[in-house]
């Protein structure tokens, strides 16, 4: 899927080669010459990284007490439910607070996780 971001993104590498849209370079082939990394996938890789490292603490801060909180009592507003930040990481992960005590799993786990969120968008 292709996202505002990526768009941007492309569009900075295209000016960073001096190339326009009208030379019909291929994406794969301005991402070879400028070999910036795809800001999608940085973003969805400290995302899952910062996840695993609040879940782990153990010195009485409130982040992870945070991420189980479930702060609407009463009725809900009309339309969609508000989507949680852990909806997608619960996705890959299922029970993931327990995967994320495992280094070895977690880390694991991370590739899919990047790949699914960058082809959501």
């Amino acid at each position: 899927m292709i996202t505002y971001g990526s768009v941007t993104q492309r569009a900075m590498e295209r000016a960073m080669l001096g190339v326009s849209l009208r030379d019909q370079i291929k994406n794969v082939e301005i991402r070879r010459r400028t070999r910036v990394t795809d800001i999608a996938q940085r973003v969805a890789k400290l995302k899952w990284q910062w996840a695993g490292h609040i879940v782990r603490r153990k010195d009485g801060r409130l982040g992870p007490k945070v991420l189980e909180w479930q702060p609407r009592t009463g009725k809900r507003s009309v339309g969609w439910p508000p989507t949680r930040w852990t909806y997608d990481i619960k996705r890959v992960a299922g029970s993931w607070i327990q995967a994320a005590q495992n280094r070895g799993t977690w880390n694991s786990l991370q590739k899919t996780y990047v790949q699914q969120w960058t082809s959501i968008g």
